[in-house]
């Protein structure tokens, strides 16, 4: 082992949104840190957006699921008994690097659903809370948006404009207008005016292979830069072995394994857990010692449980009239918070947002027909289908609110490891008869609402298994020790210098896509921690 003698004030488990933001309010409130980051940094001639085989790229190398990519510096995952797979990217930025950029906020019930509904449980804390956070992230990444969503609160606006949204938002704000229900342009986390070395958004439609013209915020670009200014440092291809304890039981540091397999130890007086929602239990799971026999801060049995993936479901339209249905951004240019609310009258707990989707180029059309025959998809026939679709087709899709449940968890697997010879994480995941019920819902009005703005086709998109892009509540935040793993700013209940800053810390999965929120607790329990400093345990 390779151990550094520098103690850092902090060290950071993971360089995505989490780890990013903690970075650079420490960094830019004078402490040393360090993040220890798996992947490497991507360069943005690398990415598969703006190549000719974009399409074939994102089918191999630059898959947005670590079993297809299968990098050395990714760690596969063991979805044997998972009817949703997770979805991640192992590098700076993490996750960032191939999400889609959608940026909505919480809405305030998704924080107090025991208390308004008496399923699930509360947060600790409160869309009030978060809101200021919520602005602060807006400005630090420079959302786009129109301002006034009447699905919010009073007072949501955004730094830049809001994007277009082009032929096919007009063709399905038409339709809902009809049906009286709520759209509003997609919030999103892309520039709509260049600055600096990111330029606005072209309308590429390829978020989620990576955006060419850096418009979107991936937080390589849009959160690293200022954080390395400030001070902070990236160690990439390091490779989180275990949390390393002392025998007062406090977190002294990170044992860690380099590309060429080398293994170092860097020390630290807090340690920050940023590795998602399926990569922080993993971790600490991995953690064990005798004061902590079923791995570090669980106390509770919690570490890994309570899992949540956001069931998903689309429904494309065809229309007869060409809508540029392939233009960008990805990830949504109009969202529907309709049917986010609570009504138990339609047959399950909570509800769903919608995100109008483009169908971007001829493997996109001909995998929304998947379930046909081969010979009904290929060939000529395949290209009928693509005729017909391209451009004249666009997708509403659901994002499904599943509930915590314990059975739903990362464990270690027994059977897979990954290129170091750790152990993978193992995935187990139900969708719940709830969820299905969800689901089963929506599609319906999904297909309403193409039929209104006059579709002239509508076909289900079933994009489970592959849709797990959202990786949540494996180490809950709480007031109580026994049900929750840290407390309302990511504090472990066990390990007073081991904070969690990720989706792990998720109560409730809500219908949001959760990056915001991510960065937003992680700026808020950044500020407690540098603020609380002089309380703050530490090993000697």
């Amino acid at each position: 082992m390779n151990p550094t003698s520098e103690v850092l004030d902090a060290l950071i488990i993971g360089a995505g949104p989490a780890g990013a933001t903690a970075a650079r309010v420490l960094a830019e409130s004078g402490y040393n840190v360090t993040c220890l980051e798996q992947g490497k940094w991507i360069n943005r001639l690398e990415i598969a957006g703006d190549k000719l085989e974009r399409e074939v790229l994102a089918a191999s190398s630059w898959s947005i699921d670590p079993n297809v990519r299968n990098r050395k510096t990714d760690y596969p995952c063991d979805v044997e008994d998972a009817e949703i797979h997770p979805i991640n990217f192992n590098g700076v930025g993490g996750g960032t690097v191939l999400y889609a950029g959608e940026w909505p906020r919480l809405i305030p019930s998704d924080f107090k659903l025991k208390s308004l509904y008496g399923f699930a449980d509360d947060w600790p804390i409160s869309y009030e809370d978060l809101e200021p956070y919520y602005d602060l992230m807006n400005e630090m990444v420079g959302s786009s948006g129109y301002p006034g969503d009447t699905a919010y609160p009073a007072g949501l606006e955004h730094p830049l404009t809001a994007l277009p949204i082009g032929k096919m938002g007009v063709k399905a704000a038409q339709g809902m207008n009809k049906l009286g229900w709520h759209w509003w342009p997609a919030a999103q986390a892309i520039r709509s005016s260049s600055e600096g070395d990111r330029g606005a958004c072209a309308r590429w439609g390829m978020c989620q292979h990576g955006c060419p013209e850096g418009a979107k915020a991936s937080f390589d670009i849009a959160m690293w830069p200022a954080a390395i200014a400030a001070g902070a440092k990236v160690i990439t291809e390091a490779r989180v072995r275990e949390v390393t304890v002392n025998d007062q039981g406090l977190a002294t540091g990170a044992t860690w394994l380099d590309a060429e397999g080398n293994e170092h130890h860097t020390a630290a007086k807090v340690v920050i857990m940023a590795a998602n929602g399926v990569g922080t239990s993993r971790i600490l799971q991995m953690s064990t010692s005798n004061q902590f026999p079923d791995g570090l801060a669980n106390s509770s049995g919690l570490v890994g449980k309570n899992l949540m993936l956001h069931p998903f479901v689309g429904v494309m339209g065809i229309y007869e009239e060409d809508l540029e249905g392939w233009m960008g951004p990805f990830g949504a240019s109009l969202f529907s918070m309709q049917f986010a609310e609570t009504d138990l009258s339609r047959g399950f707990k909570r509800g769903t947002k919608w995100s109008l989707m483009p169908v971007t180029g001829p493997m996109d059309v001909l995998e929304r027909y998947g379930d046909l025959p081969i010979e009904e998809r290929t060939g000529a026939a395949g290209q009928r289908l693509v005729e017909k679709a391209l451009g004249r087709a666009f997708e509403w899709a659901a994002t499904i609110e599943d509930l915590p449940e314990e059975h739903n968890r990362v464990t270690l697997s027994t059977t897979l490891k990954d290129s170091s010879g750790l152990p993978a994480p193992k995935i187990h995941y139900t969708v719940s008869e709830d969820s299905k019920r969800n689901i089963a819902w929506n599609v319906e009005r999904m297909q309403e609402a193409h039929r209104a703005a006059g579709a002239i086709e509508t076909k289900e998109v079933p994009w489970m298994p592959g849709c797990g892009w959202h990786l949540l509540g494996t180490a809950r935040c709480g007031t109580d020790p026994s049900t929750s793993v840290v407390n309302e700013f990511g504090q472990s209940h066990d390990v007073p210098n081991l904070y969690v800053m990720d989706g792990s810390v998720f109560v409730t999965s809500s219908t949001a896509n959760p990056t915001l929120t991510i960065s937003a607790f992680a700026a808020r329990a950044t500020e407690h921690l540098v603020e609380n400093a002089s309380n703050q345990e530490v090993p000697l």
